[in-house]
């Protein structure tokens, strides 16, 4: 069973620390009377899956001298309906998504830099593979691809249309085929017998995984990270790297609201 290096890990940890400070710096939320040390508060909208990263993260900023004495608030859900929300204006300082194209409609409404998917992380702040996760021992003796379309076999995937995690995992298997040889229409028939298999359709990539947790399905096509936080919750669980699968990356980005120019208009004419 393979694991993210930890090379990677604290490189995403570096990462994740630095939006935050680049935030915290720079937030309209922060109090005009506050010293260099960056109090204030800042609002966190992300997808689903770094609930638990954050949950770290967050309190060690505050243990730093930039970090000192900044409160969040915290916001989790599918990367689409979170980035949707914001573009239609909900209050971000810091956005973390699941998609590339969830930040960059951000940009067309002027709330992210252009230039966001620039320097030397392109703008994404941790990797991770789309994997297979099934019952511990593997009863279904699930090993790739071809095996999420036999009879009898109960997948749960999250819904493509709200969540960036079901992208991923549909351009995995989609992917998948196409290294193997087969024709572009040949994926697209494999991907209707597989979506024929699965049974449930959550919102975010976390919400699927605690329906599969909760017992339903046989397997669950997910991230990486997320079937190793199921583990670390001694949730009864496996998972197989197919053998032709795909590298997610994932952006974050400072981001600047509606809501705040529209509190700088009002200040700028009062």
């Amino acid at each position: 069973m393979r694991r993210p290096r930890r090379a990677q890990t604290l490189t995403a940890l570096a990462v994740l620390a630095a939006a935050l400070v680049l935030a915290a710096c720079g937030s309209s939320s922060s109090s005009s009377s506050s010293s260099s040390s960056g109090s204030g508060k800042l609002s966190l909208v992300a997808y689903s899956t770094p609930k638990e990263a954050y949950a770290g993260i967050i309190p060690a900023f505050g243990n730093t001298a930039a970090g000192k004495g900044v409160t969040f608030t915290q916001s989790y859900g599918a990367s689409g309906d979170q980035s949707r929300a914001v573009a239609a204006g909900l209050s971000a300082d810091v956005v973390a998504f699941s998609l590339s194209p969830d930040v960059n409609r951000l940009v067309k409404s002027g709330q992210v830099a252009a230039d966001w998917n620039t320097g030397p992380y392109k703008g994404n702040v941790t990797n991770s593979v789309v994997v297979l996760v099934v019952r511990k021992g593997n009863p279904k003796h699930i090993t790739g691809w071809s095996d999420l379309t036999k009879k009898g076999v109960d997948v749960i995937t999250p819904n493509p249309i709200s969540s960036g995690g079901a992208r991923w995992n549909v351009m995995a298997a989609y992917g998948a085929q196409i290294k193997q040889g087969k024709t572009p229409q040949q994926a697209v028939e494999y991907l209707k017998a597989l979506f024929h298999n699965v049974s449930v359709q959550d919102k975010s990539a976390r919400d699927a995984l605690n329906t599969f947790t909760q017992g339903k399905g046989d397997v669950l096509i997910s991230y990486e990270n997320d079937a190793i936080t199921a583990q670390q919750k001694s949730q009864s669980v496996d998972y197989v790297i197919p053998k032709q699968t795909i590298l997610i990356e994932n952006p974050p980005r400072s981001s600047r609201t509606r809501s705040t120019s529209r509190r700088r208009r009002r200040s700028s004419s009062s």
